[in-house]
C-alpha cells in the first residue's frame, strides 16, 4: 500500500503465494511485476512456473479462472525505470544513456504491452481475427516470445497454419525451449500434414515437460496419422 507496484514486495508476495500453492495469485503478481519492469528474469521464471502449474491444475482453460491482472500506470513504470539522483541503491536498473532513446524504447515497450493485453482480452472473447491484429501491432513495437505464441494461437483458430508455424519459429528463436511455441507449431504442422516435423517438435517439448498431457495426447494422434 505504501509503494504501489513496488518490485520487491510483488516478487516476495508472489513467492509466498507460490509456496502456499495459490498459483493464480502468484501468477498475477509475477505478471504485474513484469509490467513494471519486463527485464526481471525472476518474474519471467515465475510466470513460466505458474503457467505450468495452472495448466496441470485447471487444464487448457486456466486463464479464464484468473483474477484480473492490474494495469500498471506509466507513472509507476517510470518511477522504476528512471533512477533518482537522490536515492542511491534504489531498486532501479542502470541509468539511461543520454539522448532519450531508452525513454522512447520504454514508451514503445509499454504500448506493445498494452496492445498485447488488448489482444489477450479479445482471445478470451473468441475474436481471434481482431486479436491477431492487436498482436501484429504489438510486435511492430516490441518482439516478445509470448506475443508470437499468442498470435500463433489465433492463426491456429483461423486455420492459417503456415502463419502459425512462422510465428512459433520466431518465438523459438527468442526462447528455444518454449513449450507453447513447440506445441502450437506441432499442431500447425500436423494440420499441414508434416507429421515428421510435428513429431520432432513434440519430442523436443517432452524433453522439457515429460508429463505434458496435451503433448502426449498429440503424439498419440500423430503416431496414428
Amino acid at each position: 500500500n505504501l509503494v504501489p507496484f513496488g518490485i520487491k514486495p510483488l516478487l516476495r508476495r508472489a513467492a509466498a503465494y507460490e509456496a502456499l500453492e495459490r498459483y493464480q495469485l502468484a501468477y498475477v503478481d509475477y505478471k504485474t511485476a513484469l509490467q513494471v519492469d519486463c527485464s526481471i528474469q525472476a518474474a519471467h521464471d515465475g510466470v513460466n512456473r505458474m503457467t505450468k502449474a495452472l495448466l496441470e491444475k485447471d487444464g487448457v482453460n486456466w486463464r479464464q479462472k484468473l483474477p484480473p491482472i492490474p494495469t500498471v500506470p506509466v507513472s509507476a513504470q517510470t518511477r522504476w525505470s528512471v533512477p533518482s539522483a537522490g536515492s542511491p541503491g534504489a531498486d532501479t536498473p542502470p541509468a539511461a544513456v543520454p539522448g532519450g532513446k531508452p525513454d522512447q524504447t520504454a514508451a514503445g515497450t509499454e504500448r506493445a504491452r498494452t496492445l498485447k493485453e488488448e489482444g489477450n482480452e479479445l482471445v478470451k472473447k473468441g475474436n481471434h481475427k481482431k486479436a491477431a491484429e492487436k498482436y501484429s501491432e504489438s510486435l511492430k513495437l516490441h518482439q516478445e516470445c509470448a506475443t508470437y505464441t499468442n498470435r500463433a494461437l489465433c492463426y491456429l483458430a483461423l486455420k492459417q497454419y503456415k502463419e502459425a508455424v512462422q510465428d512459433c519459429t520466431e518465438a523459438l528463436r527468442l526462447d528455444p525451449k518454449n513449450v507453447k511455441a513447440l506445441y502450437r507449431r506441432a499442431q500447425a504442422l500436423k494440420e499441414l500434414k508434416d507429421y515428421k516435423s510435428s513429431i520432432a517438435d513434440i519430442k523436443s517439448l517432452l524433453k522439457t515437460e515429460p508429463k505434458n498431457t496435451a503433448a502426449l495426447r498429440l503424439l498419440q494422434e500423430l503416431n496414428r496419422a
